[in-house]
């Protein structure tokens, strides 16, 4: 699946996690849980929103 860039709300959750909002996208938003995929490794995690 492919992310999409953070809208600005998703990127203070991002940055809440001590995450770089830069490196990571939105593959899925739901159920109060963000899905983020890593630009340039493909890592995935799952925080709340």
């Amino acid at each position: 699946m492919q992310g999409k860039k953070p809208t600005r709300a998703q990127k203070m959750a991002i940055q809440k996690y001590n995450l770089n909002h830069q490196n990571w996208l939105v593959e899925k938003n739901h159920e109060g849980m963000l899905l983020l995929k890593h630009r340039y490794t493909d890592q995935r995690k799952e925080i709340p929103s």
